[in-house]
């Protein structure tokens, strides 16, 4: 899945810096647990360009990660891996999405995963073109604009998620 817009409120025309930034989407613990047994690996891929831009660095995004995961991973692991590409967008590197090279790290690291029945849940055009590239069936999540996407399903939040897709998460893995 994604990160900005997912798990957490995106920051039109800024980045998610700093802890102070990350307010987490409600609801995302609590159904993240209870789908969790549906799927062998839940792993996190985002392009965070804050990095090549110099606005963050490394550890920052680290410390932002570890804050993530220390909430969400309290009761039970839902999360097992963040993969991260810092790139620039004219960069054209194969990590950053729509480029599916964030889901082929996560499948050297995670051999058992089996894209073609993965779920790539993300907020935009090229987290959907992304999933579409690794073969993975797409979810549109929020209530923005897919831009024409090929989607398997939407939900609006991650309430909509727990009502709409367990059937489809199951069914899946």
């Amino acid at each position: 899945m994604d990160r900005d817009g997912v798990i957490n409120r995106r920051i039109v025309g800024d980045y998610v810096k700093q802890v102070s930034d990350f307010v987490f989407l409600p609801q995302v613990r609590e159904v993240l647990t209870e789908l969790r047994p549906a799927f062998s690996r839940v792993v996190v891929v985002t392009n965070q360009q804050g990095i090549g831009k110099g606005l963050m660095s490394h550890e920052d995004l680290a410390a932002l990660h570890q804050f993530m995961l220390s909430y969400l991973n309290a009761q039970v692991t839902v999360i097992d891996q963040v993969y991260y590409c810092p790139d620039l967008a004219v960069a054209n590197s194969p990590d950053r999405k729509p480029a599916p090279g964030m889901a082929f790290r996560a499948l050297a690291d995670y051999p058992a995963i089996d894209l073609a029945t993965s779920l790539m849940i993300g907020d935009s055009a090229s987290d959907l073109a992304f999933g579409r590239r690794a073969g993975m069936q797409t979810i549109f999540f929020g209530n923005g604009d897919d831009e024409g996407e090929i989607v398997q399903g939407r939900c609006r939040d991650w309430a909509d998620l727990a009502t709409q897709w367990p059937h489809r998460a199951q069914a899946a893995h």
